[in-house]
C-alpha cells in the first residue's frame, strides 16, 4: 500500500506540474508575448518560468519525499533541480508545437471563413447589380420613348435614371468626385422644383475645383433640408442659394434660403443635419465646421471641411 500512495502522491505532483507548465504557455505566455511579435521576451518568459517550476517542483517533491517517505531526510540537490527543468522543457516544447497547431487550425479556419464569406458578397454583389440596369435600361427605353412626345419629360427620366445610378455606383465608395457630386445635387434640385406649384429662384456659385474628392452625400443634406422644411409653396418669391468656395486647402459649402412666411412653418435642421454632424464626427474628428443659423427672412447652412 505505501508503494501504491507513494506512487499516487508521484503522479499527482507531476501531473500538477506538467499541467502548469502547459497551460501557462498555451494561455499566458503565448498568447501575450508570441502571438504579438515579441519573440525575444517570449523566450526570457519561458526560461524564467522553467527555471521557477524546476525549482519549486525539486522543493516541493523533496519536501514530500522527506516528510512522508524518507527514513532519512535528504537535502535538495542541483542535479534532481536540473533534472525537473530538463522534463519541464521537454513538456513545454510538446505544448509550444500543440500550439502552433491550434493557431495553424484557427487560422486556417478563420481563412476559409474570410474566402466563403467574400464569395458570398460578390454573388450578392451581381445579385444586387442585376435589377438596378434592369431598370436602368428601362429608363432609357422611357426616355427614348418620351423624347419623341416632350423633351422636358425625357430630361427629367434622365436625371432620376443618373439619381439612381450615383446610388449604386457613386455612393458606396469611399470618395467620388465633386463633379459627381454636384451632378448629383443638381439633378435632385431639378426633380424637387417639378413638385412645387411656383418656380423657385436658385443661384449655384461654384468656386472650386470640381476635380477634387469629397466624401459621398455631403451636399445633399442641406438641400434636401431645404425642400422639405424651407419651400414655401404657396408663395412665388422662393428663393435658394448655394455656394461651393474653394480656400486654404478647404471646401467652403453655403447654402441659404428664404424662410416660409406661414408663421406656423419654422426651418428646422432635422435629423439629416444631426446624421452629417455624426458622420462629419467620423471622417474629420474635429477638424470641420457645421452651423447653421436665422437672419432675418433667410435661413443659412454652413459647412467646412478639409480638402485630404
Amino acid at each position: 500500500m505505501d508503494g501504491v500512495f507513494q506512487a499516487s502522491v508521484y503522479a499527482f505532483l507531476n501531473t500538477a506540474f506538467y499541467a502548469a507548465i502547459i497551460y501557462g504557455n498555451i494561455l499566458v505566455l503565448f498568447p501575450r508575448l508570441y502571438q504579438k511579435g515579441k519573440v525575444a521576451g517570449y523566450i526570457i518568459a519561458v526560461i524564467l518560468f522553467l527555471l521557477g517550476i524546476g525549482l519549486l517542483r525539486a522543493f516541493i517533491t523533496m519536501n514530500i519525499y522527506n516528510a512522508l517517505f524518507a527514513k532519512n531526510p535528504e537535502p535538495i540537490s542541483w542535479k534532481a533541480v536540473l533534472s525537473f527543468v530538463i522534463g519541464g522543457v521537454m513538456i513545454f516544447l510538446l505544448s509550444f508545437i500543440f500550439r502552433i497547431a491550434i493557431a495553424y487550425f484557427t487560422l486556417k479556419r478563420q481563412s476559409d471563413e474570410i474566402i466563403a464569406q467574400k464569395m458570398q458578397a460578390e454573388l450578392n454583389l451581381l445579385k444586387s447589380q442585376v435589377q438596378p440596369h434592369f431598370l436602368f435600361n428601362t429608363l432609357n427605353n422611357i426616355y427614348y420613348e418620351a423624347y419623341l412626345e416632350s423633351p422636358r419629360t425625357a430630361a427629367l427620366i434622365e436625371r432620376l435614371s443618373d439619381i439612381m445610378r450615383y446610388f449604386v455606383d457613386e455612393s458606396p465608395k469611399q470618395r467620388v468626385s465633386l463633379a459627381t457630386e454636384i451632378n448629383f445635387l443638381e439633378n435632385y434640385i431639378a426633380l424637387e422644383k417639378i413638385r412645387l406649384r411656383y418656380d423657385v429662384t436658385i443661384e449655384f456659385d461654384k468656386q472650386c475645383d470640381i476635380n477634387i474628392n469629397v466624401p459621398p452625400m455631403l451636399l445633399m443634406t442641406f438641400a434636401e433640408n431645404v425642400f422639405k422644411h424651407g419651400i414655401d409653396k404657396s408663395s412665388i418669391k422662393n428663393s435658394i442659394k448655394l455656394s461651393l468656395v474653394q480656400t486654404n486647402s478647404r471646401l467652403i459649402y453655403t447654402v441659404v434660403n428664404t424662410l416660409p412666411h406661414t408663421p406656423s412653418i419654422v426651418q428646422s435642421t432635422g435629423f439629416g443635419i444631426e446624421n452629417l454632424r455624426k458622420r462629419l464626427l467620423f471622417l474629420y474628428q474635429n477638424n470641420f465646421e457645421l452651423h447653421t443659423e436665422i437672419n432675418g427672412q433667410y435661413f443659412t447652412a454652413t459647412l467646412d471641411i478639409p480638402l485630404i
